[in-house]
């Protein structure tokens, strides 16, 4: 389902805002959840244990900029797609440091944002939705790819680390890491950077010769041996997002 977050600290551009979008979704017959923000640090706040393929964002808010609020959505997803919506055109150019996929500006133009809309929705790729089912000493535990942050091999089993800081560890495991772990793989945004490691590439903060950080501070070790091959499989991925944007 795709996931919309609209932010501005006036109410009625808001309500407006929303209610194109419910119109359009109607009208083309898809399915979305869309959250409201009333201010940049709750969505800040909540970027920080959920996503969202589309933001629709304000320029001038209190205490943190649209533009700002921008580049911290692009620091922790390449892939999202940002829409700017302001009464300020003189920030077009600073605003292009997130991204975004348009620059709008008020009164928005129904058929324009809905226009928009397609173009960012074409550029959207829904298949994170995919899940993984994993066996745990509780029982069975379906996870969302999106979800994921790593994967580490650890005494015969595999700890996932989900983006909202939980550990799911799964039973004691027979097979290979690498044979366990072929149904993430398969997904390209899952990259093998250790032989007890795989990373979500998404969730890539800093990228050294030894290590990748990810979202939350976490450090995972990249092998020695595999770093051409990570290396090369990383720069592809951001040059393909970036041609993208």
């Amino acid at each position: 389902m795709l996931q919309i977050a609209i932010c501005d600290d006036l109410p009625r551009e808001v309500e407006i805002i929303n209610a194109y979008i419910t119109e359009y979704l109607a009208t083309h017959t898809l399915e979305a959840k869309v959250k409201k923000f009333s201010h940049p640090d709750k969505l800040l706040t909540a970027i920080e244990t959920e996503s969202f393929h589309l933001y629709i964002l304000d320029i001038v808010m209190p205490m943190v900029s649209g533009i700002e609020l921008g580049k911290e959505i692009r620091r922790l997803d390449r892939e999202a797609q940002i829409i700017y919506a302001t009464t300020e055109p003189q920030f077009a150019l600073q605003a292009y440091a997130a991204s975004p996929i348009n620059y709008l500006i008020k009164p928005i133009g129904k058929q324009q944002l809905f226009d928009t809309l397609t173009f960012a929705i074409s550029k959207t790729d829904l298949s994170e939705e995919q899940t993984v089912t994993i066996k745990t000493t509780d029982g069975l535990r379906v996870l969302k790819l999106s979800d994921i942050l790593c994967c580490e091999y650890r005494s015969h089993a595999v700890i996932f680390t989900l983006t909202n800081g939980e550990e799911v560890i799964s039973r004691t495991i027979r097979e290979s890491f690498a044979e366990y772990s072929m149904p993430v793989l398969k997904d390209a945004r899952f990259l093998q950077c250790h032989t007890s490691y795989l990373i979500n590439i998404r969730r890539v903060e800093r990228f050294a010769k030894d290590s990748f950080t990810l979202h939350g501070g976490k450090v995972v070790p990249i092998a020695a041996k595999q770093y051409p091959a990570v290396r090369d499989t990383y720069m592809d991925y951001l040059m393909a997002k970036e041609g993208q944007q």
